[in-house]
């Protein structure tokens, strides 16, 4: 584990529960987090600490980090991801788009696959460099100026 990062579990639930059910072998296990991540984490606990004081006795502990001001699991009938973006005023991207994202960073910044294929909770590498990579142009364009280059030597 690298100084800057620490690792977080995540929780069980039924909300997680058929999400995990058949996708990678070590789903539970820790996963390494940015200290930025970590950070977001920690907002987000006294967030959850404060809807927990004013829902009074009406609060679910699910145990899990993304849930409704209630507690509860946060479900497809319950919370739009498409709200969640427009109130972060951020640009529309789909949660398969955000991995792609991160995917995409890591090769940019020359992250082994291997590495990047754990982060992304990928079981077969061939998954993280088919679907979730795509190397930008100028990465390409560097990399056939040293290939070029060794072949002139």
């Amino acid at each position: 584990m690298t100084p800057n990062c620490t690792s977080a579990s995540r929780s069980s639930g039924s909300a997680t529960s058929s999400f995990a059910a058949g996708r990678d072998r070590d789903f539970r296990s820790a996963a390494p987090l940015p200290e930025l991540c970590v950070a977001a984490l920690k907002l987000r606990r006294d967030q959850q600490d404060a809807d927990r004081s004013r829902t009074a006795g009406a609060w679910v502990d699910t145990g899990l980090v993304f849930i409704t001001r209630h507690g509860t699991a946060v479900e497809p009938r319950n919370c739009s991801f498409d709200r969640c973006i427009r109130r972060a005023r951020v640009p529309r991207i789909t949660v398969h788009g955000t991995r792609k994202t991160c995917g995409s960073q890591l090769a940019a910044l020359d992250v082994h696959p291997r590495v990047a294929m754990q982060i992304l909770r990928h079981s077969k590498i061939a998954v993280t460099m088919e679907i979730y990579t795509e190397v930008p142009s100028a990465a390409t364009r560097a990399a056939l100026r040293k290939l070029g280059q060794w072949l002139g030597s």
